[in-house]
């Protein structure tokens, strides 16, 4: 019997048209250009504008620019799963929003909460509703409003986050193609390095949490890169080796877009050229749970049916882990 897999059939991303630049960053805070590009790797970030605006404004452009794309109707639809830390509320879901607001009212949807990762664990768990015959067509979402939770007055986050998303189709194939493995990973013990401590039952918001910034996304940058590089480039080592898998059959590794240091060293520690590395963090900084789907979007052209492909992210949490998958179209 032939074996079901979860292809992606199309993928479709936005970003926001305000660009903010090093440049613009030097005039609200203590930085520069020249600091901010050898540290990071980033030119310009996008960012929503307008009051009311949250994640699912973009959420919806993506799904309808893609339902479009791949002339798919919005009642084919049987799951929307969005991956984001930057929900329009603390509930409902942001899927569920979208769903509303691009007429999706078959079916269901629901968030999912993995920082950087959410893409990959979100993309996993849609393969799962497709391999078991529960979903014909699922949407996956990552995407994030970063600037929502960004003090703009910190030099050592403002810099770095940008807002922005994609999303694939997924549905059945017998062919070799689709979603393979993934090695996914986490440990709570992340928390401390990387979060935003107010809003949730922890800490709810209250005039003394706002006082205090903590609203904000708080990291501790040199620890996170530690962690970052340790788990990305083992969690890729661990699929390709279950895979048969080497630097010389992977035509693509996709990176989250957290700093371009962190990218370089997780493909020098993997072995991997940088020519087979996606990198657009220069344009659109990190995103968090869009990162990902943005570069897939942009090298779409680049991309071959069979192509090898790895994805790989490291989020808050601690939250990690890689993916290997064959392009499918």
């Amino acid at each position: 019997m032939a074996t079901t897999r979860a292809a992606i059939t199309g993928i479709f991303a936005y970003v926001p048209e305000y660009r903010l630049t090093n440049k613009e960053l030097e005039t609200m805070v203590d930085t520069n250009d020249e600091w901010i590009r050898s540290r990071t790797g980033i030119e310009e970030r996008r960012i929503l504008k307008g009051v009311g605006k949250g994640a699912s404004e973009m959420g919806a452009k993506i799904v309808q620019g893609l339902l479009e794309k791949t002339n798919t109707k919005a009642e084919e639809i049987d799951l929307v799963i969005c991956a984001t830390v930057t929900g329009d509320m603390v509930f409902p879901d942001t899927a569920n929003i979208i769903r509303d607001k691009v007429g999706i009212k078959s079916g269901f949807g629901y968030d999912i909460n993995a920082a950087c990762s959410g893409f990959l664990y979100a993309y996993s768990t849609g393969a799962q509703f497709i391999a078991s015959g529960m979903c014909k067509k699922v949407i996956v979402i990552g995407l994030d409003k970063m600037s929502s939770i960004i003090d703009y007055e910190d030099r050592a986050t403002c810099v770095i986050f940008g807002d922005g998303g994609g999303a694939v189709l997924l549905e059945p194939t017998e062919e070799e193609n689709g979603f393979r493995d993934a090695v996914l990973r986490s440990d709570g013990m992340g928390r401390h390095y990387l979060h935003m401590k107010a809003g949730g039952s922890a800490y709810p918001a209250s005039a003394e949490t706002v006082a205090n910034k903590e609203h904000y996304v708080y990291q501790e940058g040199r620890t996170v890169f530690k962690h970052a590089v340790r788990g990305m480039n083992t969690s890729i080592r661990e699929v390709m080796q279950r895979n048969n898998l080497s630097a010389n059959n992977v035509a693509w590794v996709v990176p989250h877009q957290a700093n371009m240091r962190i990218i370089t060293a997780v493909a020098n520690a993997a072995d991997f050229p940088m020519e087979k590395v996606m990198v657009n963090i220069h344009k659109y900084g990190n995103t968090t749970a869009g990162t990902i789907p943005l570069c897939l979007w942009e090298w779409e052209d680049r991309l071959k049916k069979g192509d090898n492909i790895i994805l790989t992210a490291f989020g808050g949490g601690f939250t990690w882990g890689a993916v290997y998958l064959k392009w499918a179209y």
